[in-house]
């Protein structure tokens, strides 16, 4: 089995990996960070994945990704996929969670940490995509709410 930790790079996705990693090392279960990158550089813009004078180049952002799992968690599994933001039947945001959704599907994870304010509240934010992710039944779910010390 594995841990799967949504990664988007944000103060709370750090926190969640770091919590993975000690979790994995308890049940010796290795964690896989997934970077999710829709083809959209008004999104990418919006997480600070790149600055607004920046030309958006989604392989740049996903090297970017790679190095913030390293720079947190040396040696932790890391995977990237890029997907078409402009969808017929959905929003960069959507298709973000349909990826998660798939890649927890394909990979089996005992355990998928969500770094996310909104998991669990009675109404959520849109752009959140812990609450899809946090609806599967298939895997526990460890939210992660504060990005401070896991010490």
């Amino acid at each position: 089995m594995s841990l799967l930790v949504p990664f988007d790079g944000s103060p709370l996705s750090e926190a969640a990996l770091e919590k993975a990693v000690a979790y994995g090392e308890f049940v010796g279960e290795e964690p896989l960070a997934l970077s999710v990158v829709p083809d959209d550089g008004d999104y990418a813009r919006e997480r600070g994945w790149i600055d607004a004078h920046d030309r958006f180049d989604p392989e740049v952002v996903v090297r970017k990704l790679r190095r913030a799992v390293e720079d947190c968690t040396p040696g932790v599994r890391f995977r990237s996929e890029v997907v078409a933001a402009a969808e017929p039947t959905g929003t960069p945001h959507t298709e973000v969670v349909r990826t998660i959704l798939a890649v927890a599907a394909s990979v089996g994870p005992s355990v998928v940490f969500l770094g996310s304010e909104n998991v669990g509240r009675v109404t959520g934010e849109l752009s959140s995509v812990g609450d899809p992710v946090a609806a599967g039944h298939r895997y526990d779910v460890y939210v992660v709410r504060t990005a401070g010390s896991t010490a």
